[in-house]
C-alpha cells in the first residue's frame, strides 16, 4: 500500500471515530503525543489526546446515532520523507471544518502528529 493510501486510511479511521465518538479510534489515529488546536464559535481550544479522545467520547448520542450528515474530503496531501501535512474539510457536530493535519511515519505506520482546526461553517 502507498504512503497515500496509508495516511488515507488513517483520516478515515479518525473520521470514523468522531462520527462514532469512538474513543480508541481516535487514539489509534494520533500519535499518543499529539497536540489538538483550532478555534471553535466560543474561541481557541487545546487540547493533548486524551483530552480530545474525551470530547469525542462525550459526543452521546454519537453523530452516527443521531444521523447528522457525514462528509470528508481531503483537499490536499504533501509527503516529505517521512512526514506530510494534509489538509481535509469535514462535517461534524453540525459544522463544517477545515483541518490542517501533520503527519510522522514511524515504525511504517503513519499517525496524526497534530491537528490544527478551523470552522468553515
Amino acid at each position: 500500500m502507498s504512503d497515500k493510501e496509508l495516511i488515507s486510511n488513517c483520516i478515515d479511521l479518525y473520521y470514523e471515530g468522531c462520527v462514532e465518538s469512538d474513543p480508541n479510534k481516535i487514539k489509534e489515529a494520533f500519535d499518543e503525543n499529539a497536540m489538538i488546536s483550532g478555534y471553535l464559535p466560543d474561541g481557541l481550544h487545546e487540547m493533548n489526546l486524551v483530552d480530545f479522545a474525551g470530547f469525542v467520547d462525550s459526543q452521546q448520542p454519537s453523530p452516527k446515532e443521531k444521523g447528522d450528515k457525514e462528509f470528508l474530503e481531503i483537499l490536499s496531501c504533501e509527503i516529505t520523507g517521512e512526514t506530510a501535512i494534509v489538509q481535509i474539510r469535514e462535517a461534524y457536530l453540525g459544522m463544517i471544518f477545515i483541518d490542517s493535519f501533520s503527519f510522522l511515519k514511524k515504525d511504517n505506520s503513519w499517525k496524526i502528529y497534530t491537528k490544527l482546526f478551523h470552522v468553515e461553517s
